[in-house]
């Protein structure tokens, strides 16, 4: 079932969302539901905020991403799911990147972060996991990241940039925007 995205503007987006156990409702459906909702927006990656829950869950799917250009062995594509993610250390040269998110439509922006990280979570199935990623596995995780941590990646971008972005938001928050996919609003117009 595709799930609506929650617009900037809703309040759960700035939680820092909570862990989950293996007892946690409808976890199977919820996740397959998050793989769908984000394949319909055309997403890489969705957090469990963007559908209204603040709990540590996201999904990433770079394999997308990879399938689209030539690679190295090393940038491969990630598919996986996250829950109860830390972020354990992060490395490497910063590096600026171009990203947008679905909870925040046509509005982009370079954002700079580090080139590695080493993070620990557990699968669906609540196998731990512990993994160093980089490159675009690492920018996209480090951007679900945020979202369970109640950042999102306009606050990362440049004090200019953040004001000629601000009429947009403002769009988005109040509903004013046409999309592709369902969103839900903070202000219903």
């Amino acid at each position: 079932m595709i799930l609506p995205i929650y617009a900037f503007g809703q309040p759960v987006l700035k939680k820092k969302a909570t862990p989950i156990d293996a007892e946690y409702p409808e976890l199977k459906e919820l996740i397959d539901n998050m793989w769908e909702t984000m394949y319909q927006a055309d997403g890489v990656g969705l957090a469990a905020p963007q559908v209204g829950l603040a709990i540590r869950l996201f999904v990433v799917d770079t394999e997308q991403v990879e399938r689209k250009k030539e690679t190295e062995e090393t940038d491969r594509g990630i598919k996986s799911v996250f829950i109860n993610a830390q972020i354990i250390e992060e490395g490497g040269e910063p590096w600026t990147y171009e990203e947008g998110c679905l909870s925040i439509p046509r509005v982009t922006g370079d954002v700079e972060r580090p080139a590695q990280i080493r993070i620990r979570w557990q699968d669906e199935n609540f196998v731990e996991h512990e993994a160093v990623y980089t490159g675009i596995n690492a920018r996209v995780i480090q951007h679900e990241y945020d979202h369970i941590e109640g950042v999102l990646f306009v606050e990362r971008l440049k004090p200019l940039k953040k004001r000629l972005i601000q009429r947009k938001l403002e769009d988005i928050r109040l509903g004013k925007i046409k999309l592709d996919y369902r969103m839900k609003f903070a202000v219903v117009r």
